[in-house]
């Protein structure tokens, strides 16, 4: 597999090898050792599956405490991805960096504990899966408004469908909670 740092320090880009000829194409979308050694070494604890149609915005979420790491994989269709730097301290706080995520290119970004995640459905439908490394607490989950302008996001699309509780999401400054940065 390949490993791609993103801008923004933790934040991976994993394109993991891929072999295909005319019956489909076969890959492994986790191993432990390889994953750990690429600095994901904490260990899953739930999977978590969405199935979204086009324009669906799911997001920005995060969970503290208890923060949760996310590995995310696009089974089927078109997402863009987006990871936020929400860490109180952090050089790169409230910045973010997007990816498009595919079926087709088999790419998965690792969003570690203290980034806000979200993605868009870019095509008929989607079909998103995530590994985290914590539990989901619900009391713990944190929602940051997707169209913040401070967090400057090209989404591509002004009137996204949403749930209420993501739609009416408070701006990162009014935010208390936020994890804390460790360096």
């Amino acid at each position: 597999m390949k490993v791609i740092q993103c801008s923004i320090p933790g934040v991976l880009i994993i394109e993991p090898k891929c072999l295909g000829d005319v019956r489909g194409f076969f890959m492994e979308t986790f191993e432990v050792s390889r994953y750990a050694a690429a600095g994901i070494a904490r260990p899953f604890v739930q999977d978590n599956l969405s199935r979204s149609s086009r324009g669906v915005l799911r997001g920005l979420h995060l969970q503290n405490p208890n923060p949760q790491g996310k590995l995310v994989t696009v089974l089927h269709g078109s997402i863009l991805d987006v990871a936020i730097d929400v860490r109180v301290g952090s050089p790169t706080f409230g910045q973010h960096v997007s990816f498009e995520l595919h079926e087709a290119n088999h790419l998965q970004v690792w969003a570690p504990r203290g980034f806000a995640h979200g993605f868009l459905v870019l095509s008929e439908s989607a079909v998103v899966m995530y590994k985290v490394d914590a539990p989901y607490i619900p009391e713990n989950e944190i929602v940051v408004r997707w169209n913040d302008p401070v967090l400057a996001i090209d989404w591509g699309i002004d009137t996204p469908i949403m749930s209420q509780r993501d739609s009416a999401a408070p701006m990162l400054a009014d935010i208390k909670g936020l994890p804390m940065y460790e360096s």
